[in-house]
C-alpha cells in the first residue's frame, strides 16, 4: 500500500505539473489553474499518506477501501477540474472558476458527478485514516 500511494501521488503531482503547462491552451484557463493546483496539492497528499501508512492500523479490507477512496477522491478532483477546463464545464459546483463558460448538459453532468462524489469520499477516507492512526 505504501509504495502504491507514493507512486500514485507522484503521478498525480506530474499530472498537475503538465496541467500547469497546458493552462494557456485550455478553453477555461481559470479552471485549468484549479486543476493544476489539485494535482500539485493532492499528489503530495497521497505521498504523505504513503509515508504515514506504516502508522495506519486498519484491518486489511479497511486499508484497501481507504486507499481506494483516497485515490478516487484525489484523482476525481484533478479530473473534474481538468475536464471543466477542457470543456468549459463546472458551472453548478465551481461557478467561481467556471465564470461564464457552460458546456453541454452531458459534459456538465460528468463534472458534477465527479465533484459531488469526491467530497464524501474524501471525508470518509480521512475518518478511516484517523481511526487507523489512533488505533
Amino acid at each position: 500500500m505504501q509504495d502504491a500511494l507514493i507512486a500514485l501521488g507522484l503521478v498525480l503531482f506530474l499530472l498537475g505539473l503538465l496541467t500547469g503547462l497546458a493552462v494557456p491552451a485550455l478553453k477555461n484557463p481559470r479552471m485549468g489553474v484549479a486543476s493544476h493546483l489539485q494535482g500539485m496539492t493532492n499528489g503530495p497528499f497521497l505521498v504523505l499518506i504513503g509515508l504515514l501508512w506504516p502508522r495506519v492500523h486498519l484491518p486489511h479490507g479497511w486499508g484497501i477501501t481507504t486507499v481506494a477512496l483516497l485515490v478516487y477522491g484525489t484523482y476525481a478532483n484533478w479530473l473534474a477540474t481538468q475536464l471543466g477546463a477542457l470543456w468549459g464545464a463546472g458551472r453548478r459546483f465551481a461557478p467561481g472558476a467556471t465564470g461564464r463558460h457552460q458546456a453541454s448538459a452531458a459534459k456538465e453532468g460528468v463534472v458534477d458527478i465527479l465533484l459531488v462524489t469526491l467530497a464524501p469520499v474524501m471525508v470518509a477516507a480521512t475518518v478511516m485514516l484517523l481511526i487507523g492512526v489512533l488505533r
